[in-house]
C-alpha cells in the first residue's frame, strides 16, 4: 500500500457511496468497530453513527493489568450510556466484550524470541503485531455475525501509525475472502484527536497515560522517572 495514501479521503468517499445507496438511511450497513477505550471511541462514533448500525467490539488482551482492562471497559460503557442512553435504545451502539486472554497478546508479539520488541517505542514491530491480533479477531467476529464492514478506533491516536493500521485492514479483507469490507480511516484527521479530548472533558472520562500493554506501561514509567529523578 502507498504510504502516502489519503485514508481520510477514502473514508469520506466510502461514506458518500453509502449515502447514494437506495436503501439509505432506512437501512444502514452494519459496522463492527474495534475499540480500545471510551476516549478513543468518542469522536470516532461521532463521525460514524449517522452512516452505520454500529456494534463496538472490545477485544484488547494487550491491556495490563486486568484492573486497567476492566476500568477502560467500564468507562466505555459509562460513555455509551451517558451519550446514547440505555442499552435498549435503538440508536445506541451495542457493546460486545470479547474474552480477555493476555496470552493471546504475548504470543502475538513474541518478546521471548525477540526480546528487543519489549523496549520499542510505539509504532514499532510489537505494535504492528498487536494491531493485527486485535483487528483480525474483530474481522473474524464480523464475518461470523454478518457485518458489512469492520474498522478500528486505533488511528485516532497521534501515536499510532495509520498507514500500518490501514494496510493490516486491507490485508485482512483480502486474506479472509468474505463479504466483509474494511473501512479505511485516519480518525485523527479533521481534529479527531482534539475532538476526543473535548468529549472526554465534557463527560469526565478517564484518560490513560499509556497505550495499554505492560511494555508501554514500563516504558512510560521509565520516561517519567528520567524526567523526575
Amino acid at each position: 500500500m502507498n504510504e502516502k495514501q489519503n485514508f481520510d479521503k477514502l473514508f469520506s468517499l466510502e461514506l458518500e457511496r453509502i449515502e447514494r445507496s437506495p436503501d439509505f438511511p432506512e437501512q444502514k450497513p452494519r459496522l463492527l468497530l474495534h475499540a480500545c477505550c471510551g476516549p478513543c471511541s468518542s469522536a470516532v462514533l461521532e463521525r460514524l453513527t449517522d452512516f452505520f448500525d454500529i456494534s463496538i467490539f472490545y477485544y484488547n488482551p494487550n491491556i495490563h493489568p486486568a484492573a486497567e482492562y476492566e476500568r477502560r471497559l467500564e468507562e466505555l460503557g459509562f460513555f455509551l450510556e451517558k451519550r446514547y442512553g440505555s442499552p435498549d435504545k435503538k440508536s445506541r451502539p451495542s457493546l460486545i466484550r470479547a474474552d480477555y486472554i493476555p496470552d493471546d497478546f504475548f504470543s502475538a508479539v513474541n518478546t521471548k524470541e525477540f526480546p528487543e520488541r519489549a523496549f520499542e517505542a510505539e509504532q514499532g514491530e510489537r505494535c504492528s503485531f498487536c494491531y493485527r491480533l486485535r483487528m483480525e479477531k474483530a474481522a473474524l467476529y464480523a464475518i461470523k455475525n454478518g457485518f458489512d464492514y469492520f474498522t478500528t478506533t486505533l488511528s485516532i491516536s497521534p501515536h499510532k501509525d495509520a498507514s500500518k493500521i490501514n494496510a493490516i485492514g486491507l490485508a485482512l479483507e483480502n486474506e479472509l475472502n468474505a463479504p466483509l469490507r474494511y473501512l479505511y480511516a485516519d480518525f485523527k484527521k479533521r481534529n479527531g484527536y482534539k475532538r476526543s479530548l473535548e468529549i472526554s472533558a465534557e463527560y469526565g472520562l478517564y484518560r490513560q497515560d499509556y497505550c495499554g500493554c505492560i511494555y508501554s506501561k514500563q516504558n512510560t514509567e521509565k520516561r517519567r522517572g528520567q524526567k523526575n529523578p
